[in-house]
């Protein structure tokens, strides 16, 4: 059956697929140029140029992705902390949070997670995306409050 009079012609080298290809994780990071540091019980330092370093945990579903702010006292008055959780809700997907496996100096955090089950190049990448847009915003916020603590 010949094609309509009007209808374009396309060969097989114009029509572009997108494929998939399987890659480990700190392998796919560094040819994106973060450098990968393995601190141990599965825990690994993220890191490229200019940016804060991304402190990765894996465990058997999850991957948790967590940037350390600074000392939460550091930071300056409990009023601080509302202007915090009101900025939530403009940096998602990530969250500020405060990490206190030290009692004695508990951190603000941004945090986020992803599950391993099928994760692609794009989530991976936009994961870090988002931390440094989300410390970009916290900088905004923190840099005055800091300097009057």
């Amino acid at each position: 059956m010949p094609p309509p009079v009007n209808q374009i012609h396309r060969t097989m080298k114009e029509v572009i697929v997108k494929i998939e290809k399987q890659e480990e994780l700190s392998r796919f990071l560094m040819l994106h140029g973060f450098d990968v540091e393995d601190l141990g019980n599965s825990v690994y330092r993220v890191s490229r140029p200019e940016e804060l370093p991304v402190f990765v945990k894996i465990d058997e579903k999850s991957l948790y992705f967590e940037i350390d702010l600074g000392n939460l006292h550091a930071f300056g008055p409990a009023s601080l902390h509302f202007k915090l959780l009101d900025l939530n809700t403009e940096i998602l997907p990530v969250s500020f949070g405060i990490n206190n496996t030290n009692p004695e100096d508990p951190r603000l955090v941004l945090v986020e997670s992803r599950e391993i089950g099928s994760l692609n190049d794009h989530e991976i990448l936009s994961v870090f995306d988002a931390l440094e847009l989300a410390v970009d915003r916290a900088e905004e916020l923190l840099t005055p409050a800091a300097g009057n603590a």
